[in-house]
């Protein structure tokens, strides 16, 4: 993408944007990533310590998560395997271009963060809808990652208790609202009070174990099926038309790496936006084949049968099965934090922004703040996931607002930076640059629009 000379919205400046909120804006970025300050000297000078397969396998860590158990069902919504895998190419394409373009905003805007570059680029509106949306997002995905510890332990715990059970009784340390509650009450609120989160940088590569761990037990499970495990039914073409459009929120939900995707290009030694399409490239393709591996054999292990958590279809007294259960109840547990603190910055640099006091001037109201905003936001979702039972309500609503950060908000930057460049003459490529952000926009606000839909809708009839 040719950049030319020009300045970027200057609205960016009209909400005194202080820089301690600049800060906490900062914080919001991918575990492993260490970038250097924001300066006229650094920037672009390669100064940062990453190297471009090091940055493939931090897009890889920031893209795969626990959202690779809602594929085989977001498969069986598509309807089959060839609608499934049709699907995927063909937003992997726009998926890629959306973090190209974020990098390549990223350095006309000299910003380091998502939601920076958004309020650079864009202006004060898209900003503070970007962050908003971050923070709906990341309060969803906690939400997700409680209703995911108690399938699994529901799992668990059937497996361990085997004395039989009075018709109709159930123990009260196997009610799953007990389960979920003990353990996050217990492991989940400490691990989020503290300011900083050292610990996010092992947290990651502990997930990308566990994801890669249940990808292969679910490969190997349909490779050599236990004999009680037989497909109901397998769908080889949609319901109807809209059906596939079903799959759309999880395959978002699954691919959404790029809030976290602008801090890993600057931490990049050579932060070039030629190598970042070969770093993300490689990322999606890596992802594409854990999460298509994931959802072809999940699905054709049960069918139409398959549960939105796949693991979940599966009996519990299977052993590598149950290391599975684990190994996700870990992975959730040490990332709901990350998640919380991720959309606890932004929310602290809203604050910040609106009442423009420092954070020197407000450290006691800071620890005051921080640790109401961290109950507040434990109990909310806590309360919340005790009573939506399936993971894939959830998915439905957060997997379109993901497609805001893969479509919408790129595609919002590449137009603004493009209309900001000073041309005497605009060639054909700065129209086919436009053209394809407002495509990217349409496509984004359409998934947007259709998921947030479908889900009100199912809720209502239910």
């Amino acid at each position: 993408m040719a950049q030319g000379t020009g300045s970027i919205n200057s609205d960016y400046k009209d909400w005194e944007w202080s820089a301690d909120a600049g800060e906490r804006a900062r914080l919001l970025q991918s575990p492993s990533v260490e970038t250097v300050p924001k300066s006229g000297e650094s920037q672009g000078n390669g100064l940062g310590a990453t190297s471009a397969l090091g940055a493939v396998f931090i897009v890889v860590n920031a893209a795969l998560g626990a959202g690779l158990l809602n594929f085989p069902a977001a498969f069986s919504m598509a309807g089959g395997v060839a609608a499934g895998i049709a699907l995927q190419m063909c937003m992997l394409i726009f998926i890629i271009g959306g973090l190209v373009i974020l990098a390549y905003c990223s350095q006309a805007s000299n910003e380091r963060t998502y939601q920076e570059v958004v309020w650079a680029v864009c202006g004060k509106v898209p900003g503070i809808l970007c962050e908003v949306a971050i923070a709906v997002y990341t309060f969803g995905t906690c939400i997700a990652f409680l209703i995911i510890i108690g399938d699994q332990e529901d799992k668990i715990i059937a497996a361990l208790v085997t004395e039989p059970e009075e018709a109709g009784s159930s123990r009260w340390y196997m009610d799953r609202k007990f389960t979920i509650s003990i353990t996050a009450f217990l492991l989940i609120l400490p691990l989020s009070i503290p300011k900083e989160i050292g610990f996010q940088k092992y947290a990651s590569s502990l997930s990308v174990i566990g994801t890669w761990y249940v990808t292969a037990v679910i490969i190997i499970k349909y490779i050599w099926p236990d004999k009680e495990l037989m497909p109901v039914e397998i769908p080889t073409s949609p319901s109807t038309w809209t059906a596939i459009f079903n799959a759309m929120p999880t395959i978002c939900f699954g691919f959404q790496c790029h809030v976290s995707s602008v801090p890993v290009f600057n931490s990049m030694k050579q932060p070039e936006v030629k190598t970042w399409g070969v770093v993300v490239t490689a990322a999606m393709v890596i992802a594409l084949f854990v999460y298509t591996g994931t959802g072809v054999c999940g699905f054709l292990t049960f069918g139409a049968g398959v549960e939105q958590d796949v693991l979940l279809s599966y009996p519990s007294n299977d052993i590598p099965v149950a290391l599975a259960r684990a190994f996700i109840i870990l992975c959730v547990l040490t990332s709901y934090p990350i998640l919380h603190f991720c959309g606890r910055a932004v929310l602290e640099g809203l604050w910040l922004r609106y009442t423009g006091v420092t954070v020197e001037e407000d450290v006691v109201r800071e620890r005051r703040r921080r640790l109401l905003q961290t109950i507040s936001w434990f109990l909310l979702t806590l309360l919340l996931a005790l009573f939506i039972p399936d993971i894939g309500k959830v998915i439905s609503v957060i997997g379109g607002l993901a497609a805001c950060f893969i479509f919408v908000f790129p595609g919002l930057c590449l137009i603004q930076t493009k209309l900001s460049e000073i041309q005497e003459t605009r060639a054909i490529s700065w129209w086919a640059q436009v053209s394809y952000g407002v495509f990217m926009v349409t496509l984004g606000a359409f998934i947007f629009g259709q998921t947030t839909a479908n889900a009100i809708f199912v809720d209502l009839t239910a």
